[in-house]
């Protein structure tokens, strides 16, 4: 346990040191530094939260102020907190300030003493007087813990490049609301912006511009300033659709890229998927996993490997193919699912697909794999109840990409008269009321209770 008095605290702007090595001690200092931000550096005057006008701060006479803050982790982190599967870390804490200003956290493992250190500085207010700070809530006694242990957001990256620091506001935004898993969506058939260095056209080729890349250096900073605020950062290659943009690097991999008409191949343009009998591709993986897999295990249990949207007319286009049939495709396809999944197992990581893997190809998994459905109806309670690990990110409920429209270079012909008058896929209607769309979902409401655990990853 430690207690520390304003003589004793931790400098606002505490990092803890760069690298692959989490001590939990750092961890926490990093969150106390953060707290001490929020509070002193960063907090506001409520003015929006009260009537116009009205008298609602304390009066500054009042004596009564923080006098310590007791830190206590009941648990002993061990590697696997700082990259954890998903259930693996209790992140429950509980948080007290008593009347005479004696703050007391206590929680299991560093992640939950991180959570109780983001509620207890959201309990404090700037007063408009000048540099003082007051919670109205003491005392207080909280008791919180999870009721998911995956609580995430996805950023397409590949569609949409983000700055390091743009990623990293995110992933600060998160902790604030203590959700703990940052899913990047990092490659598509729109860019390829992941710099690999044992094969650099990809990005060379493959990113929007040359400055638009993300470097090893930036995607260790990434997974490691994630870490120090409890959020684990699992990247996705998707594949083997929605890859089209390799061939721009390496031609002898891809079948249907850039093909038209797009909606015969590919569900957006430009179209695009690995060869599904070619040792070529085979060997452009193993360079790839070999590559960047050992950069991600230090950090993260997890690597996603898509798997959405492949469309099987693309293998009509391959010449080690020749067919869109179910019945050849589908062999092939677990054979491939097989390979990539071998190695992201030997580098110590369990695997991510989307759900397409399982309701459309009906491929076998391991039982150490997590199935993304965003499809709705009802994949997420068939997945549980047929024994997979299921993360719910149903389309109808949370993608944000509403409002923007849809291209507006459309040729003359089908496609412009079918998206004609280029609204996009939710319709202005689901745009303005995009919150009460978003927590209108209940994710249990058709789950039997026999696979709540399958559902939530401890299965």
């Amino acid at each position: 346990m430690r207690s520390l008095t304003p003589s004793q605290i931790i400098p606002i702007g505490y990092t803890p040191p760069a690298g692959s090595h989490f001590d939990s001690r750092e961890i926490v200092q990093g969150g106390v530094s953060r707290a001490l931000q929020s509070i002193f550096s960063t907090n506001y005057v409520p003015w929006k939260l009260h009537p116009r006008n009205s008298n609602f701060e304390p009066k500054l006479a009042l004596q009564n102020r923080v006098q310590t803050i007791a830190i206590k982790q009941t648990g002993k982190d061990s590697a696997s907190t700082f990259k954890p599967r998903a259930g693996d870390v209790d992140e429950s804490y509980s948080l007290t300030v008593s009347k005479k200003g004696q703050v007391s956290i206590t929680a299991k493992s560093s992640t939950g003493v991180l959570h109780a250190l983001e509620t207890f500085s959201q309990l404090f207010y700037k007063h408009s007087a000048g540099p003082f700070y007051y919670t109205t809530q003491a005392p207080v006694s909280i008791t919180d813990s999870p009721r998911y242990p995956h609580r995430g957001i996805m950023l397409d990256l590949a569609r949409n490049y983000q700055t390091v620091d743009d990623i990293k506001r995110t992933i600060d935004a998160m902790a604030w609301n203590k959700l703990n898993r940052l899913h990047l969506h990092i490659t598509d058939s729109q860019s390829w912006p992941l710099v690999i260095p044992s094969l650099p056209k990809l990005s060379q080729a493959g990113a929007y511009h040359p400055s638009l890349v993300y470097t090893p250096a930036d995607l260790a900073s990434i997974y490691q300033y994630g870490i120090a605020r409890g959020v684990e950062v699992i990247t996705e290659i998707d594949m083997p659709g929605h890859i089209g943009v390799v061939d721009l690097a390496y031609n002898d991999l891809i079948v249907a890229y850039e093909q038209m008409p797009y909606q015969y191949y590919c569900a957006e343009p430009p179209c695009g998927a690995f060869s599904m009998n070619s040792s070529k591709v085979y060997d452009f993986v193993d360079t790839l996993f070999d590559d960047l897999l050992p950069r991600v295990s230090p950090y993260s249990a997890y690597f996603h490997t898509g798997g959405d949207e492949l469309n099987a007319n693309d293998s009509m286009l391959d010449p080690h193919v020749r067919s869109n049939a179910t019945d050849v495709l589908q062999p092939l396809l677990q054979k491939f699912l097989n390979f990539a999944h071998a190695k992201i197992r030997a580098a110590g990581l369990s695997p991510f697909v989307w759900e397409e893997m399982v309701t459309t190809w009906n491929l076998t998994l391991g039982s150490d794999t997590v199935v993304q459905s965003w499809l709705g109806g009802s994949a997420v309670k068939d997945l549980a109840e047929s024994g997979h690990k299921v993360i719910d990110t149903d389309y109808n409920f949370y993608y944000l990409d509403c409002g923007r429209g849809q291209w507006v270079n459309f040729p003359n012909g089908a496609s412009f008269d079918t998206y004609y008058p280029f609204g996009d896929w939710c319709g202005t209607a689901r745009s303005s009321m995009l919150r009460l769309v978003l927590f209108s979902h209940k994710p249990l409401s058709s789950i039997m209770l026999g696979s709540l655990l399958l559902l939530v990853n401890k299965g």
